[in-house]
């Protein structure tokens, strides 16, 4: 065992040095730090596809952190396996006195960092994790007489009425960089080690936010071939921007942006406060339905081929990039769910192996908010028409050309269900399911 007595800093979804909160208190704990990034196996397992561009982005942050940890005689140690076996090698190994982490508020991360808690414990190493992740978190916004907002409008007002100049300070760690462990660099682990392939990826969004994309925010947002969103919420999810960061520069320009952002933070509260939702409907009628859940269907949706131009121009957006943007996002949601009758868990998993930004809490939030069985979500009788929802936010079709370039041909298809046809049998459904509670 390396002898010399140090903190640990466990780097999860915050891929940065700056203003972090965990790594801000590590810093100033009195022992050097060094810095560790675990490849989770249990969650790389599970990822079917080996040329995953998320993997890609992680691995190319932590190089770049790596890089930044070398300026100051540091490295970044990274491990790959069970958390808790590396745990059990990294305590091992060094004399740790205490792991510092930031909190993470999804099911599973809950489970593992209690198994850790229990690792740790078992030899005298104490487990510190901060709130970096979000503004408030857990049950810092809730209801007066203690019970969690459902309803978003009454969680952003709270949550409005709660900011102050206090909840936005960066946590500079700057001046601290002294504390770093010093040691010879490490390599960090390569995509082949790892069972994933390398691969060029052209469409990473950038981390800067353009100020004037955030003043026009309320007037492009909904616009898809329109570059009036920030795409931030690949950096958000990742931790390489901080979350302070991005809502002192929403305070100053774009309420609308703001509300986008406090979502995020009211569907992290509820995955939080309601971890049974990641599969079950928080609205448990809902999981009444008799979904049709036909393979041909879902494989049609999938690969963008249903005959419905703007779902079929998101679907292939997101399968070659990654991204979606939320109007269409809505509006495939809806059709899966609503003019198919595909059970949204089917949706939500296939959103989660392609999306970069993907992030459980919003997705699940996301998927039942467009299928009705969430919290605050859209009526089970709101059925958005692909057509008219085209006509309306790609009246010049660009957004759908440049996705579907067969749109004006003889070759493009029909549309694989009638939409009257699909909005009255996804009625007479839904009102079979949710009447029968009261049987």
């Amino acid at each position: 065992m390396n002898k010399e007595a140090i903190n640990l800093f466990w780097i999860r979804r915050d891929l940065r040095l700056e203003d972090n909160t965990g790594l801000h208190h590590a810093l100033q704990a009195g022992l050097p730090v060094m810095l560790v990034f675990i490849f989770d196996s249990e969650i790389l397992d599970k990822i079917r596809n080996k040329k995953d561009a998320r993997m890609l982005f992680i691995q190319q942050e932590l190089m770049r952190l790596n890089d930044e940890l070398k300026t100051h005689g540091s490295t970044l140690k990274t491990y790959h396996g069970k958390p808790a076996i590396i745990w059990e090698e990294i305590t091992s190994s060094y004399n740790v006195k205490n792991v510092f982490s930031n909190s993470d508020y999804e099911p599973y991360a809950r489970q593992r960092d209690g198994q850790i808690h229990e690792v740790l414990k078992k030899k005298n190493i104490s487990f510190h994790t901060f709130k970096d992740h979000v503004i408030f978190e857990k049950d810092e916004v809730m209801k007066d007489e203690g019970s969690p907002y459902t309803v978003h409008t009454a969680y952003s007002k709270k949550w409005k009425a709660r900011l102050n100049t206090f909840n936005l300070k960066s946590h500079s760690s700057e001046d601290h960089f002294s504390s770093f462990l010093r040691c010879d660099p490490c390599a960090i682990h390569s995509l082949e080690n790892l069972g994933f392939e390398n691969f060029e990826f052209p469409y990473f969004p950038d981390k800067q936010v353009r100020k004037e994309m955030i003043e026009n925010y309320h007037n492009t947002r909904d616009f898809p071939f329109i570059e009036g969103t920030s795409r931030i919420s690949m950096h958000l999810r990742f931790g390489t921007v901080s979350i302070r960061t991005i809502c002192r520069q929403a305070l100053q320009s774009s309420e609308k942006w703001l509300n986008e952002l406090i979502w995020r933070e009211f569907y992290q509260m509820i995955i939080y406060q309601f971890p049974a939702t990641e599969k079950k409907s928080f609205k448990p009628a809902y999981d009444r339905i008799e979904w049709q859940n036909d393979e041909e269907n879902f494989s049609l949706w999938c690969s963008g081929k249903t005959g419905y131009p703007l779902v079929d121009a998101g679907m292939r957006e997101l399968n070659e990039t990654g991204f979606m943007h939320n109007r269409v996002r809505m509006v495939v949601a809806s059709f899966l769910t609503k003019h198919l009758l595909i059970d949204w868990r089917w949706g939500e998993a296939y959103f989660a192996e392609k999306l970069l930004d993907y992030e459980l809490a919003s997705n699940v939030g996301g998927w039942q908010w467009a299928s009705g069985s969430g919290c605050d979500a859209a009526p089970y009788f709101r059925i958005f028409n692909p057509e008219s929802q085209m006509n309306k936010f790609d009246a010049s079709k660009n957004y759908v050309r440049k996705w579907v370039p067969e749109f004006d041909g003889a070759s493009y298809p029909a549309p694989i269900i009638d939409h009257k046809l699909a909005r009255e049998r996804c009625l007479k459904k839904y009102k079979e399911a949710l009447s029968a509670q009261f049987f």
